[in-house]
C-alpha cells in the first residue's frame, strides 16, 4: 500500500488565487484574473467548466474588468508592479492585443461603464484633478472625450449611469464613514439621502428604471440598509433592513424584478434576494463565507467569486430559479483537503472600557503546536478580519503557530458608530483593544505570557510598530509589513485623492500635533528592543517605502536587531507568486528563530 508524507509548507506557498472576473453576455465564457502562471494575467474559460487558457501575458494585477454588452470585446484595467495607477485597455474575448483606451502615466482610471451599444466609455480618473477626480465620457469610435463631471469638495466617483445616459449617480468620499451620493438630472444635482448634519454613508447605488434608484445607506441608522430614491418626486424611503447586519452591495435582476443584497455581519457575509414587486425577501444559501464579487446576467443567472477560511477564492454559478451552486473553478491548497485546514473559532472579549470585541482564533492542532500565538492586528483600519482564506495563516498554523485576529474598534461590519471609533484615534483605543485581547488569551488559557509574537500589515503594520514601542514586554519578536511609522509623513505622502479625508481619518498635523506625536511609532524607538522583520513593496502608493526606510534606519542606528526585506516590483501587497513565497518563507524562518 502506498503511503505519502504529510503536506509540507511548500504546498501552502503554491496556493493559487483569483483576483477578479467577468462573464460574457452569452455566458459561454468566463474571464478571470488569476496567478496560474505565478503572476497575474487574464485567462479564459469556455463554459461549462472547460480548461482555462491564457488571454494576456502582461504579468500585472487587474483592477477593472467589464464586458461589452454585445460580447465583442471587454475592458480591463491593469496597474504596474503594484503602483495602483490603473490603465484601461480593450481586448478581444480571445485575448491577444491590449488596445490602449485610457492610458496616462502616473494617473489612475477607475470604474469603467460601457454604454449599451459599446460606443461610449464612462470612467473616473485622477488626470486633471488629482485630489477631487473627474468623470469622463470617451467615444471609442471617434477618439473624442468630454468631461461629464468635475469633482469638488471630496473625491468624486461615478457609481452608475441611467438607462438613457442622461442621468448620472456620483458619490463624494469625505471619509470612510462619510460618503454622500448624488444624482445629476439635466445638469441639476440632487442628494439621494435627506439633508442632515449627521455623517452617514451611501455605498452601492443602481438604477432599476429611468425614475427609480436603489441604494445602500446608513442614513439615520447605525447599520446600512436598502433604500429607494424616486427621481420624479425627489423622495427617499427606507425599504429593508436587518438588525446588526451591514448591507454592502446590491445587484439588479431584470428577469426576476428583484435585487440581490450582499450583507455583512462581523466575520462573514450573507446573500438575500428582495422582490421589488411584493417586497418579499429570501435568504440564499451560499458556498462561501465572504463574497468578493457578484454578477447577475441578463438571463438572471448568478456568478459569485468568494472564499471561506479554508478555501481560497473560487467562482460559482447558480442558475435562475435554482438554489444549487455549481463550482466553475476548484482552487485549493495543493494536496491538502479543506478538512486538514484550520477553521477559526469566533470569540468575543471585553476591552478596557467594557466594549465587546469580536475576534478569530486559528488554533494549531495539539500534535503540531509549538505553543506560540501570533497576534495579527488587521489592516484598514476601517476593515475587518473575516472568515477569509489566507495562505499565510494556514501554513503558519500548519507549522504549529496559533493566530489571534481581533476586530478592534474601528473595524467594519459592526455598525457606523463602531467604525468611527478609530477616526482621530489611531493609537489609543485600538491599541488597548489589542492588548486586552492578549490578556484575555492568557487568562483564558489560549496563550502563555512568554510565547506571544506580533505581526501585521498596513494599519496592522503600524499597530505592530506601535505595540512594539509601547508594550514590548508582551512580544518575543515583531513583523511589520508596510506599516506607517510616522503619522506626519504618512499623511503627507498618501495619494492626492486620499488627502481630503486625512484630517478626519488620522488627524490634522497642526491642530492634532501632540496627539499625532503620541500615536506615531517612531516616537517610541527607545522601547523597541525586540527582534524585528520589516517588509516593504518599493512601489507602494499608500504607505510609501520611506515609511519603512525611516524606522529601519532609526532602529539600526540604535543597534536593534532588524531585518529588512524590500520587494522592488511590488506595491501594497504581493501579487507575484515568487515574491509571496519569498515573503512567507522569510516570515516563517524569522519566527522559527524565537520559539
Amino acid at each position: 500500500m502506498l503511503t505519502f508524507k504529510k503536506p509540507d509548507v511548500e504546498q501552502f506557498f503554491r496556493t493559487l488565487a483569483i483576483q477578479n472576473f467577468t462573464v460574457s453576455p452569452s455566458e459561454d465564457q468566463l474571464i478571470l484574473s488569476t496567478n496560474l502562471s505565478g503572476k497575474y494575467n487574464l485567462w479564459g474559460m469556455d463554459l461549462p467548466n472547460n480548461f482555462p487558457y491564457p488571454l494576456t501575458f502582461i504579468d500585472q494585477s487587474c483592477h477593472e474588468l467589464t464586458f461589452d454588452k454585445q460580447g465583442r470585446f471587454f475592458i480591463a484595467g491593469f496597474d504596474h508592479d503594484g503602483d495602483e495607477n490603473t490603465q484601461l485597455y480593450a481586448l478581444k474575448p480571445s485575448g491577444g492585443e491590449l488596445k490602449p483606451l485610457r492610458v496616462a502615466e502616473g494617473e489612475r482610471h477607475m470604474s469603467p461603464i460601457l454604454s449599451k451599444d459599446g460606443s461610449r466609455l464612462y470612467y473616473t480618473s485622477t488626470k486633471e484633478n488629482k485630489m477631487y477626480l473627474n468623470t469622463y465620457c470617451y467615444q471609442l469610435d471617434t477618439d473624442e472625450e468630454t468631461i461629464v463631471n468635475v469633482g469638488e469638495k471630496a473625491g468624486t466617483y461615478l457609481l452608475d449611469v441611467g438607462p438613457n445616459e442622461d442621468k448620472f449617480v456620483y458619490f463624494r468620499h469625505f471619509a470612510n464613514t462619510y460618503t454622500l451620493a448624488h444624482v445629476v438630472v439635466d445638469g441639476e444635482e440632487f442628494l439621494l439621502t435627506p439633508e442632515t448634519d449627521k455623517q452617514h454613508t451611501t455605498s452601492s447605488v443602481l438604477f432599476t428604471s429611468d425614475t427609480e434608484i436603489y441604494l445602500i445607506t446608513d442614513y439615520d441608522d447605525d447599520f446600512s440598509y436598502l433604500a429607494k430614491f424616486d427621481i420624479t418626486t425627489k423622495s427617499f424611503s427606507k425599504v429593508l433592513s436587518f438588525e446588526q447586519e451591514d448591507f454592502q452591495s446590491i445587484k439588479y435582476n431584470k428577469v426576476r424584478q428583484s435585487l440581490y443584497i450582499t450583507s455583512s455581519k462581523g466575520v462573514e457575509d450573507f446573500l438575500y434576494e428582495f422582490s421589488i414587486g411584493d417586497n418579499q425577501v429570501n435568504k440564499i444559501e451560499i458556498p462561501v463565507s465572504v463574497i468578493q464579487k457578484l454578477i447577475v446576467t441578463e438571463t438572471g443567472n448568478l456568478y459569485l467569486l468568494g472564499r471561506s477560511a479554508v478555501e481560497p477564492n473560487n467562482i460559482y454559478q447558480c442558475e435562475n430559479g435554482s438554489t444549487e451552486w455549481k463550482a466553475c473553478t476548484n482552487l485549493g491548497v495543493p494536496g491538502v483537503s479543506k478538512d486538514e485546514l484550520c477553521e477559526p473559532e469566533v470569540v468575543t472579549y471585553p476591552s478596557f472600557d467594557g466594549l465587546d470585541i469580536e475576534a478569530l482564533f486559528f488554533k494549531a492542532k495539539p500534535e503540531v503546536s509549538n505553543g506560540h500565538v501570533i497576534l495579527w492586528p488587521h489592516g484598514g483600519p476601517q476593515a475587518a478580519e473575516r472568515k477569509s482564506f489566507r495562505a499565510l495563516f494556514q501554513f503558519l498554523v500548519h507549522r504549529g503557530y496559533s493566530i489571534f485576529t481581533p476586530n478592534f474598534r474601528g473595524s467594519s461590519g459592526y455598525g457606523l458608530s463602531f467604525m468611527k471609533m478609530v477616526e482621530g484615534d489611531w493609537g489609543y483605543g485600538p491599541r488597548l483593544d489589542n492588548i486586552e485581547g492578549v490578556e484575555w488569551l492568557i487568562s483564558n488559557g489560549y496563550a502563555d505570557r512568554d510565547k506571544v509574537l506580533l505581526m501585521g500589515g498596513s494599519y496592522g503594520g503600524y499597530m505592530a510598530l506601535l505595540l512594539h514601542g509601547r508594550h514590548a514586554d508582551y512580544f518575543k519578536a515583531v513583523v511589520d509589513i508596510f506599516g506607517p511609522s510616522d503619522l506626519f509623513s504618512f499623511i503627507d505622502s498618501v495619494p492626492e485623492h486620499w488627502k481630503p479625508a486625512m484630517n478626519q481619518w488620522v488627524g490634522d498635523p497642526v491642530k492634532d500635533k501632540e496627539k499625532l506625536i503620541e500615536y506615531s511609532p517612531i516616537t517610541y524607538l527607545e522601547q523597541m528592543t525586540k527582534p524585528m522583520l520589516v517588509i516593504q513593496g518599493a512601489n507602494d502608493p499608500r504607505v510609501v517605502k520611506a515609511e519603512s526606510d525611516k524606522i529601519v534606519k532609526a532602529l539600526e542606528d540604535r543597534g536593534v536587531n532588524v531585518e529588512y526585506l524590500v520587494l522592488e516590483d511590488e506595491g501594497h501587497g504581493f501579487s507575484k507568486k515568487e515574491n509571496e513565497i519569498k515573503v512567507n518563507r522569510t516570515i516563517l524562518e524569522f519566527f522559527n528563530r524565537f520559539i
